[in-house]
Order: structure tokens, then C-alpha cells, then sequence
């Protein structure tokens, strides 16, 4: 069996230092020495990461045209985010709402998730999973609609400290 898992994403960005600026402030990204010998580049670490780099950023400059992605052309859609708590998402959404990225929050059952754009309008998911241990069957049925997310009612059903169910990794 061929077992995949996605160990970095790289973007084109118009301004480097904006959207590095952005990754570090708003999400925690540090930066990698990585790729030092790179001019144009930034290589960053998600919060709590051992991986060399989660993320690439490669200016483009500001003659570039946006992203025509937006379900009018073949492209990636989104990057999703993984956080550990509902706390980690709820303090997420304050920095994105703070930074004017956050453009909506769904319960999707056994996912709870952020959407927000970054300054060159290319848009991310953060997400917190329910543990397998925790999912309930109504979780399910959540899944095949999409509900507004109210956190603190997640939180009162999961706590604000449960670590999430961790989807990109393997079960044992």
C-alpha cells in the first residue's frame, strides 16, 4: 500500500515580506534557513513542526495577475491547516479576524473549519478534527450539510483542551 501524506506546500506571492509577515504574525509560521541561498524565496515552519519547511513562498512581484482559480479554471482550491484544540482555532480565528483574512467557519461534523485568504487572496483552511472517540453519530450527519461553526458550543461539547483526531495521520 502506498501511503502519501503532503509534506509542504509552495506558493507564488506577490510581496515576499507581506505574506512572510502574514504566515509569521497571523499563523505562527517561523523561519527556515533552509533555502537561505534562494533570493526571492522564504522557506517556514508551521508552529510545532520538525519538518525542514511546511511552507515555500516565491515572489513573483506585483505585475503578477491574480489567481483565476475561483472555480473558473483547473487549480488548487485550497491548503487545509491542521490545529491540535478547539482553543488553538478559536485564538486562530481572532488573529484572522484581527488581519481581515477570515471569510467563513463551517462545522462540517467531524472537521470544524476556518476559511481565510492570505494577502494575495489565496485561501487556506484551519482545522480542527473530532477524535474517533468522540464522534458521534450526529457528527456524521453534520458532514453531509454544512453548518455555521459556533466554537464555544464545540467546545462545550469536545472541550477546550481535547487534542484534535489528527486526519492526516495514519491510524494504528
Amino acid at each position: 500500500m502506498l501511503n502519501l501524506r503532503l509534506n509542504h506546500a509552495v506558493l507564488f506571492v506577490s510581496d515576499l515580506r507581506v505574506s512572510v509577515d502574514f504566515y509569521r504574525d497571523v499563523l505562527g509560521f517561523t523561519y527556515s534557513a533552509h533555502g537561505d541561498d534562494r533570493p526571492g524565496a522564504a522557506f517556514l515552519r508551521a508552529p510545532g513542526s520538525a519538518n525542514d519547511h511546511d511552507l515555500g513562498l516565491f515572489q513573483v512581484g506585483p505585475q503578477a495577475a491574480s489567481s483565476a482559480v475561483r472555480e473558473r479554471a483547473v487549480g488548487l482550491y485550497h491548503l487545509a491547516w491542521e490545529v491540535e484544540t478547539l482553543d488553538a482555532l478559536e485564538s486562530v480565528r481572532e488573529k484572522l479576524l484581527a488581519a481581515g483574512s477570515l471569510r467563513g467557519a463551517s462545522n462540517h461534523g467531524l472537521s470544524k473549519s476556518l476559511y481565510a485568504q492570505d494577502p494575495d487572496g489565496l485561501e487556506f483552511e484551519i482545522v480542527w478534527i473530532v477524535p474517533a472517540q468522540l464522534a458521534a453519530p450526529h457528527d456524521l450527519a453534520v458532514g453531509r450539510t454544512i453548518l455555521p461553526l459556533d466554537i464555544e458550543a464545540e467546545v462545550a461539547t469536545y472541550g477546550r483542551h481535547t487534542p484534535g483526531g489528527h486526519a492526516s495521520v495514519a491510524s494504528r
